[in-house]
């Protein structure tokens, strides 16, 4: 070990070492373990001894072979002052390790030897062939000396530390021999339950580590909920008809564990026989139980019971009484790491919760685009971020289309996504245009500090224009799949990230051929600590290719086929670029648009005279459009919409004046003019000759509104067509203009 080296140490914080000069562990005999190994072992012992003793802190201590000395050579997080009280004590102090190291066992020493706020020190040998070779030492918080399960855990983590560390040789006793075997596994088992980080994981790390040594071919971990009934969380060679008959038991019903929790002790059953002796009234549970002996073990943490480990064999025996010391700290440990388990479980239930509040929890579906995406948190932290996505439809059967992603990663950066989220939807409704809509939405970023940035591409599909028009932030540009399965990518000057850059945006337009597939990404899909976003959106367009040569995308009639196809391809694009999730360090975003242009034969149009003659011309026009489409029996109520708004914009507005009708899962009736006059439904009283007009436009239609052009503005109705289902959640109303 090295001076100023630092280990991991886990939730306790670093492991400091300390430069052992010519210590012990620095000579080992050949089969020590290297340097490196060694600390991760010390740092493993020195924390779980302090774990096991909710202790303040812990150290290490070897003994120098030539004089007899003790050298600090390792603590947990120890500050400097007292690090150099204990850097080096004399075999003949009265100090805690070295009282251990002439004792040759277990020693209390009351008081604050370092002044850390400590009751007493605890210590016991790092034994050899040859006597002590060091001391393991726990500063303790706590009033009172550690109990006799704690004193025992303490010497086992002593033993696993030394054969790890300083290659013990192993006792000679079969007895001794198991025991230091043991401990060597449980050793390993809390360096399991450190790494574990759900309830599943802590699980897995007692089955892996706990049965084995013991013999034992049975685990049931259970949880005691609020409603005094336990709950399974894992189990192993038990059959699922078992697990689930134990899954929600009772406590009061619970003979067994009733009185573990009770007594907080505790329980082994050597045999079947016993069981039914001491319990009859468990008859349900032992007929159905394939075990016959049972190690029943409180898991305590934070001072109360929080459930039940059984550890079961499928013959009976007995438990010695360094097998029940040994499993009842093991319990103690499981327990700790089961209840910060399951506070990440509950945390993490709750960060996916938030997540899926903030993202869209469909996409819509739309007659000029289907949607499918994926969103990737990063491997490490909450797994909320700031990246998010959305699809949304506006008037004219246009859609819009947004993708983003707040810089960092954590709940603060997916708090301020949503507000984001919320405001690109509401600017949307006032169908601003791309770069209008950034002008906005930079103003809010900047108001929220100077710490606060977010990239962002945001979109309109026009159909009827075959138009996509869009403004980028920051963010990297899309990428369009052509049917014919060419892909490319427009190279265009992005404007700097909202909340850095200085308006005005630039908005950028694609033509789109008929139809096509648009491909929204955030950086964490294509960045990575061995590819820029050049080389990534590359690698994209490849996947991208590929995908498009061997699938039909183009070619479905269907609508749900279209949408399942889309999630395929979004899971071959997420398979290509990260093939390992878990090692991404960004949120990763995903978002494929299938756009469908508008038929020519669904448009009509004509235009109108800025005189009176408008509205009848309006009327006949209609007549004989809506024929034409097979809509005869939208007639009269469209006659009577259009006659409105055109009589509007002769007395309130000016031309020129258009007409357009489109058809789509809606009617919908547009009219142009050159005012920006913004119309008002205003409340007329019984004697008023007018004003009713927009209140007529309202009962007769779906929906209406208006959105302004650089030249004018365009008041827009939607109708539903006959003999069709109202529109659903799917195909929501378009955003009002």
């Amino acid at each position: 070990m090295t001076a100023g080296k630092t280990t991991s140490g886990g939730s306790s914080g670093p492991l400091t070492s300390v430069d052992p000069g010519a210590s012990s562990a620095a000579q080992s005999p050949d089969g020590v373990l290297p340097d490196s190994t060694r600390d991760v072992a010390l740092a493993l012992a020195l924390r779980q001894a302090k774990t096991c003793l909710g202790g303040l802190q812990a150290l290490a201590h070897w003994r120098e072979p030539v004089d007899g000395r003790l050298r600090l050579v390792a603590s947990d997080e120890l500050a400097p002052a007292g690090a150099d009280a204990w850097a080096q004590l004399r075999c003949e102090q009265d100090a805690a390790p070295a009282r251990a190291v002439r004792r040759g066992g277990y020693v209390w020493v009351d008081g604050d030897a370092l002044g850390i706020g400590a009751s007493g020190t605890a210590a016991v040998p790092f034994l050899g062939a040859d006597g002590p070779m060091g001391a393991l030492s726990v500063l303790t918080g706590a009033a009172g000396e550690p109990d006799e399960m704690q004193r025992s855990f303490l010497r086992a983590i002593a033993a696993w530390a030394a054969a790890r560390v300083h290659g013990v040789p192993r006792p000679s006793a079969p007895g001794a021999v198991a025991m230091v075997e043991r401990s060597v596994l449980m050793g390993e088992l809390t360096a399991a339950l450190a790494e574990a980080v759900t309830a599943q994981d802590v699980v897995q790390a007692v089955a892996d580590y706990v049965m084995p040594p013991f013999g034992a071919d049975g685990l049931l971990v259970q949880v005691l909920n609020k409603d005094d009934r336990l709950y399974a969380v894992g189990s192993a060679g038990y059959p699922q008809e078992f697990t689930r008959l134990m899954d929600g038991f009772p406590l009061s019903d619970y003979a067994t564990v009733h009185d573990v929790v009770r007594t907080r002790t505790p329980r082994f059953i050597e045999s079947r026989a016993d069981y039914d002796r001491l319990y009859p009234s468990m008859s349900r549970v032992s007929a159905n139980s394939p075990k016959e002996a049972w190690a029943f073990l409180p898991m305590i943490a934070s001072g109360r019971i929080i459930g039940l480990c059984t550890v079961s064999f499928s013959e009976p025996r007995p438990f010695s009484d360094d097998e029940r010391t040994l499993l009842t700290a093991l319990s103690g440990l499981v327990g700790q790491a089961l209840e910060r388990a399951r506070l990440y479980d509950l945390e993490h239930a709750r960060a996916r919760e938030l997540q899926r509040g903030l993202l869209p929890s469909a996409l819509p579906r739309l007659p000029a685009a289907c949607a499918a995406a994926r969103y990737l948190p990063a491997a490490q932290g909450e797994e909320v971020g700031g990246d998010w996505y959305d699809v949304f439809p506006l008037s004219a059967g246009r859609v819009a289309i947004v993708i983003g992603d707040v810089m960092g990663h954590g709940l603060a950066e997916a708090a301020t996504m949503g507000r984001l989220r919320t405001a690109v939807s509401t600017l949307a409704d006032l169908d601003m245009p791309p770069d209008e809509l950034f002008d906005r939405l930079n103003d809010l970023v900047s108001e929220l500090g100077e710490d606060f940035y977010a990239t962002c591409l945001y979109a309109v599909f026009d159909p009827v224009a075959r138009t996509c028009s869009y403004a980028l932030a920051g963010h990297p540009p899309p990428v369009v799949v052509h049917s014919d399965g060419a892909v490319h990518s427009p190279v265009v000057a992005a404007d700097p990230p909202l909340g850095a850059a200085q308006p005005p945006f630039e908005t950028h337009q694609l033509r789109l051929p008929g139809e096509s597939l648009l491909v929204l990404c955030t950086d964490g899909l294509i960045e990575s600590a061995t590819q820029d976003v050049e080389q990534g959106l590359a690698r994209l367009r490849q996947v991208l290719a590929q995908a498009a040569s061997s699938t039909a995308y183009f070619q479905v009639a269907d609508e749900d086929d279209d949408v399942r196809q889309l999630e395929e391809l979004c899971d071959t694009v997420v398979s290509a670029l990260l093939p390992d999730s878990r090692q991404t360090n960004d949120d990763a975003g995903l978002l494929i648009v299938h756009t469908r242009c508008a038929d020519p034969r669904d448009i009509a149009g004509c235009d109108l005279p800025e005189d009176p003659r408008a509205a009848g011309q309006a009327r006949q026009y209609i007549r004989a459009q809506l024929a034409a489409w097979g809509l005869a029996d939208l007639v009269l109520t469209t006659e009577l919409l259009v006659s409105e708004l055109v009589g509007n914009v002769i007395r309130h507005a000016s031309g020129p004046l258009r007409l357009r009708l489109l058809r789509s899962r809606t009617l919908i009736c547009e009219v142009y003019d050159g005012s920006l006059n913004t119309p008002r439904i205003r409340r007329a009283d019984y004697t008023d000759e007018g004003g009713r007009g927009l209140q007529l436009v309202a009962a007769l239609s779906k929906h209406w509104g208006a959105r302004y052009l650089q030249d004018g503005k365009c008041i827009w109705t939607e109708q539903e067509l006959p003999d069709t289902e109202p529109l659903g959640a799917e195909s929501a109303a378009p955003h009002a203009a």
